[in-house]
């Protein structure tokens, strides 16, 4: 028999390669952070000697859900300032709040309660946009959890940096900081077209593709950002970003709500990718993506809940289930967007924006132990035809039992492992007493 550190037995096991299969009474057999086997649980207990079992018994097994949009840090500033539109929320609310507040601490404690809430409910990995990129990388790898970190571009002066070169610049040295972590990997973040100059973008472009890494920005969110770039620029901000050389496979497009069909085309054939949030797209009513229109044209599609000051949540159950009935509802097609592609979605293709998918985002073998367990045992998920559309339409972040990355246990019997959580809890009142003071003041 084969020694194995873990055997993984579950009432289904659902890879997401090949797309739509449910796999019932299969194993998952892992070696330290690989995969090693995905097969029939009667084969696997002939085959395989294991240190650690899991017999779950009631349970899909899945691959970690991929939070391809977040700032993570921002959970300090969960329920901040709710109820307003996107650039009255940020101009009057959220940046001042930074100017005051974002620091080395803010970002380290604030990420670390953010990666405790996301391993929670599933998520393995995130891409991160935000201030001090070292601090985002020593919590993930302090909470055991995968990141892409943004090396961010913004031309406003901050408490971090000076201007865009200094912030580039300052990535670039947490991203040597951090090689070799293989939980870390990082994008270039330039904010987004009404914040980010022509040069700084061209920048972008080179040290991209000099270091082989995806750009991370937010694109055509709302009718007020195109609006302005027409104006500033004479050009709506995606043709802008073509001109630059921004388009391309590299490219992920936050939230991409307002498109023409042109620009739709223009997207998928420079193989570019789309990080759909539907709650926060709805919660600042920046409006309806047409994922369906995506899907027809080739557009890669991945899901994010952008950071909780304006989603409230990092929940990508929520995320999935919600982004299926939009998609349906704008659509005016009950089979649009299909629980199988909205799981593909949450996994493997937003694995495949960040350059992962070779090692992520799909049950098999050699790829990184990146899973998780769903418990079907409760009466909201019963009776269950269908589990793959179960995980899309029914079950929660709460029904989210364990948390495997790479192969190392995170979560189990839904508590999370390797985190003081009243402790966390003690430092996130500390920030949110800070922040009320000087919103007083």
């Amino acid at each position: 028999m084969d020694d194995v550190d873990t055997l993984i037995n579950a009432r289904w096991v659902i890879p997401v390669e090949p797309g739509g299969a449910v796999l019932p009474a299969h194993s998952v057999a892992i070696r330290a952070d690989r995969i090693v086997a995905l097969l029939p649980q009667s084969e696997a207990a002939e085959r395989f000697n294991a240190a650690a079992v899991f017999d779950l018994a009631d349970h899909a097994l899945i691959p970690g859900l991929v939070n391809l949009h977040t700032h993570a840090a921002m959970s300090l500033m969960r329920g901040l300032a709710d109820d307003l539109p996107l650039m009255t929320w940020l101009k009057h609310h959220i940046w001042p709040a930074e100017a005051r507040h974002v620091s080395p601490g803010f970002v380290y404690d604030g990420t670390l309660l953010a990666c405790a809430e996301m391993l929670r409910g599933g998520i393995t990995c995130f891409n991160d946009m935000y201030f001090y990129p070292e601090e985002v990388a020593r919590a993930a790898l302090d909470a055991g959890m995968r990141a892409a970190v943004g090396i961010i571009a913004i031309e406003m002066p901050t408490r971090y940096a000076s201007d865009a070169q200094d912030y580039l610049a300052k990535g670039l040295s947490a991203r040597d900081a951090f090689r070799g972590e293989p939980l870390v990997s990082f994008c270039m973040a330039p904010h987004a077209p009404y914040t980010v100059s022509d040069q700084t973008f061209r920048r972008v472009v080179t040290m991209a593709e000099e270091l082989d890494l995806p750009i991370h920005t937010h694109l055509h969110e709302t009718r007020e950002e195109i609006q302005s770039g027409e104006s500033t620029h004479s050009l709506r901000p995606l043709a802008r970003l073509l001109e630059l050389g921004v388009l391309g496979p590299r490219l992920i497009a936050a939230h991409a709500v307002h498109l023409l069909d042109s620009e739709i085309e223009l997207l998928a054939r420079h193989g570019a990718s789309v990080a759909h949030c539907p709650s926060s797209n709805l919660k600042l009513a920046s409006g309806f993506a047409q994922v369906a229109r995506m899907e027809r044209a080739g557009v890669g599609l991945g899901l994010g809940t952008d950071g909780a000051a304006s989603n409230n949540r990092l929940d990508m159950f929520c995320e999935m289930r919600m982004a299926a009935l939009l998609a349906k509802a704008v659509a005016g097609d009950a089979q649009a967007f299909p629980a199988a592609r909205v799981l593909q979605a949450a996994t493997l293709e937003g694995a495949r924006a960040l350059g992962l998918d070779r090692l992520s985002g799909s049950i098999v073998p050699g790829k990184w132990a990146d899973l998780c367990a769903v418990a079907f045992n409760d009466p909201a998920l019963a009776p269950c035809y269908d589990p793959l559309s179960h995980l899309v339409y029914c079950a929660g972040r709460e029904s989210v039992s364990h948390v495997w990355v790479a192969g190392q246990l995170r979560v189990e019997e839904r508590n999370v492992t390797g985190l003081e959580i009243p402790a966390l809890n003690t430092r996130a009142r500390l920030w949110q007493n800070k922040l009320v003071e000087e919103t007083k003041a």
